[in-house]
This record gives structure tokens, C-alpha cells and sequence, in this order.
């Protein structure tokens, strides 16, 4: 297994590195013939545990239950979490409780932090699985790193990448005239302009991601950011975090006393008027809402100009799982160029793919060109200004220290 030492990271270095992984892991090629579907003949059931907290993304979801309901019989339960943890929760005990076989949960959307606690517990199945899908073809490695690396973390093939994900900060231009893009300038306009900010509680996801788009600008040395956090002396690193938020919090919404406890509050206070700015980890986030007048079209969005947090956002298969072929099939739909093209749509799900596009047919590299723009959303150009994931360590301890310092 290939490791890599984030402390002097360049570009070139990861490229080279893609390269020597992509040759001795032996990726699916277009001609290999896999028989999903005999792999599947065991089982046509796949308990798909999801978050559960958009209604896009959930029907999103159903509709690829119809989908592979059609191609291969499979009935898709689609189990709406609030948390993920909770999922790796329940799959630890079973193992503790000796349980390595018909396991709750067959198929899991996961992020890098519960990939890296579910891969040291070895509660994956560890047979290299996602990289002999056959849609495994069309992902492009060596232009999209995150692909393979999960927070920093090499994947090895136990978990699929499904879509991008990417901190972007939502607006109304009427009242916000030149964008805050960052640090220092959202807490000078924060400070001009009291209790039209806040942010999601933490441990709520995009509120521990908004700490980290923070310290990304804020901290001297990046770099210590891509090593564990044990590496370094971690609470000297976070002392700028807690330097801006002690600043900004007397102007935020409520005074910093109280904080929206999910994304769906963060978007509704938008929507209300009572914030002019919100965040989300989704680029096409805003543009959906003003598709469904949820938010108004004064709606704009922006990232910070040092680039924005960004990842690549998984499935992955329990150790134990009661249908892992079928699951696999499952993998291999949602990885299709057709899924993808499906989730991209900002009327539909407005998820990035992950997939290249000039890898794909050319019947799909015209529908993706032909995917609908908002004006609410930033351009493919603009959004390529990214910064990586920190090492998922970080997170834990940011927390931690958040819930000391500002929890009531």
C-alpha cells in the first residue's frame, strides 16, 4: 500500500505517485467482463444506509432503487441516517458481537473521516472491490486524486467515489454588493453587519467543515494540516480558529449564543431573510433551492479566493453485509455514466461527478454539456479553485475544542 507524506506536497509529486498506483493495482478496464450479475444471484436485497436529510437527494435515490429494481431485480431499501456514525456505530457492535455474516447494512454513503475509523477497525470488505466495477472505467485518477484518496487516506479499493463535494457560501446579492471571499473579509463584513451570519453547530457536518475552510486560510504552515494531528503540536495550530471566532461571534446571528442545528435551518434563515450569507458543501445547493422557490433570485454564490474545501464522497461495503454482490451492483449503477449525468442535473440532485467526462461515450459527453446553468451556481472554471481535505484527525480535535469553548 502506497503512503504519502502530505508535508511537502506538489503536484507533480502526487501525479507521479497516481501513476506507480494506477499500474500495480490493476485497474477495470472497458473489457472486463465481471458478471455482476451472477455475483448477485445470492441475494436481490441491498439495505442502502444514506443521509437522509435532502429531499432531492432522497429521491434522488429512489429513483435509482426503480432503476436497478429494472436492470437486475434488486429491491433497494434506502435507510435515511442523520449521521453516519450512527451506521459505523452499529457495524462495530455487530463485529464485537462476533456477527461476520448477515450484517444490517450492505451499502453505506461515507465520508474520509468514517472511511479512515472503519478502515483501521477493519470492518470493510477487503477484496480491492471498486476498482473491477466496470463503470470504474471512466474515473480519471490522475486528474481527480480524491478518487483513490479519501481525506488523504488511500482507498485500496474498498469504497467507490460517487460524487464531489465543495464548501461554497451562498448569498443575497441585494443586501451582500461585494462578496466576502476570505477570512479577513467575511470578519470585517460580519462585523459591519451584525446577526446576518452563523453557521451550523459541530459536530453538524457543515459546521466542522466551515472550521476547516477557517483554518485552512487562517494557519501559517498549511502543510501541518495534511500530517496527523499528532504530528504536530495541534493546539497551537488551531489558536488563529479560535482567535477569528472569538472576534465574530458577538456580530453572528443570536449573538453566538445560539447556532442553526442543520444545513436545512442554515437555508431556511437565508430563505427568512434573517441571514444574507449561508454555506453549503454542495455547489448546486443554492441553485436548487431558487429552482424550487425555496430561496429567491437574488441568490448568488462565491468561495474563498485562496480556493475551497473540497472532497470526493463515497460508498463503501461492511465486512459483513448480507448482500455484498448485490451492493456491488448497486456500486457499479451509481458509478454509470447514466446515474451520473442524472445526479448532475441542479434541477435533479446538482452533485458533481465524478467521472471524466472525456472518458465517456459521446453520447454522454453531449448530455453533460448539455446540463442546465443557474446563475445562482458558480461555473465548472470557477470551481476548480480547491483546497484539499486536511488529515481527518483534525476533525475530532476541532470539534472537541469547539464544544469546550463555544457549546452552550
Amino acid at each position: 500500500m502506497i503512503r504519502i507524506s502530505y508535508k511537502n506536497l506538489k503536484l507533480n509529486l502526487v501525479v507521479s505517485i497516481m501513476s506507480l498506483f494506477l499500474v500495480s493495482t490493476g485497474f477495470a478496464s472497458e473489457n472486463d467482463n465481471l458478471e455482476l450479475s451472477k455475483q448477485a444471484s445470492n441475494s436481490k436485497k441491498v439495505s442502502f444506509h444514506a443521509w437522509g436529510g435532502s429531499s432531492a437527494i432522497n429521491q434522488y435515490i429512489q429513483w435509482v432503487a426503480t432503476k436497478v429494481n429494472e436492470q437486475h431485480g434488486i429491491v433497494l431499501k434506502h435507510v435515511k441516517l442523520t449521521n453516519t456514525s450512527h451506521a459505523v456505530s452499529r457495524i462495530l457492535a455487530e463485529k464485537i458481537a462476533g456477527k461476520n455474516e448477515d450484517g444490517s447494512v450492505d451499502l453505506l454513503w461515507i465520508n474520509g473521516e468514517n472511511f479512515s475509523t472503519m478502515k483501521k477497525a477493519e470492518l470493510l470488505q477487503n477484496d480491492g472491490w471498486a476498482f473491477e466495477l466496470p463503470s470504474f472505467v471512466y474515473v480519471n485518477p490522475k486528474k481527480m486524486p480524491d478518487t483513490i484518496f479519501d481525506f488523504g487516506i488511500p482507498t485500496g479499493g474498498l469504497e467507490s467515489p460517487w460524487g464531489r463535494a465543495q464548501f461554497v457560501f451562498g448569498y443575497n446579492s441585494k443586501n451582500v454588493l461585494v462578496e466576502p471571499n476570505s477570512a479577513v473579509k467575511l470578519k470585517n463584513w460580519i462585523k459591519t453587519n451584525a446577526g446576518k451570519f452563523t453557521y451550523p453547530q459541530p459536530p453538524d457536518f457543515l459546521g466542522t467543515s466551515f472550521l476547516k475552510q477557517l483554518l485552512l486560510q487562517l494557519v501559517k504552515d498549511i502543510h501541518v494540516l495534511y500530517e496527523p494531528a499528532s504530528a504536530s503540536k495541534p493546539l497551537d495550530i488551531l489558536v488563529p480558529l479560535w482567535e477569528w471566532l472569538d472576534e465574530t461571534h458577538p456580530f453572528l446571528w443570536r449573538n453566538g449564543k445560539k447556532f442553526p442545528l442543520s444545513n436545512s435551518h442554515l437555508i431556511r434563515l437565508l430563505s427568512d431573510g434573517e441571514i444574507d450569507i449561508a454555506m453549503s458543501f454542495n455547489p448546486a445547493e443554492f441553485s436548487y433551492a431558487v429552482e424550487q422557490g425555496i430561496l429567491n433570485q437574488d441568490i448568488r454564490s462565491f468561495i474563498f479566493e485562496k480556493g475551497s474545501l473540497a472532497n470526493v464522497h463515497f460508498v463503501t461495503i461492511p465486512f459483513n453485509a448480507t448482500s455484498p454482490d448485490a451492493a456491488k451492483l448497486v456500486a457499479n449503477f451509481l458509478l454509470s455514466p447514466e446515474a451520473q449525468l442524472q445526479k448532475a442535473n441542479i434541477r435533479i440532485w446538482g452533485d458533481p461527478t465524478v467521472l471524466d467526462i472525456q472518458k465517456l461515450p459521446a453520447k454522454y459527453r453531449k448530455q453533460f454539456k448539455m446540463l442546465p446553468a443557474h446563475p445562482a451556481m458558480l461555473n465548472a472554471e470557477e470551481l476548480q479553485n480547491i483546497a484539499a481535505e486536511p488529515h481527518p484527525s483534525w476533525v475530532e480535535l476541532i470539534e472537541e475544542e469547539w464544544l469546550k469553548r463555544y457549546a452552550n
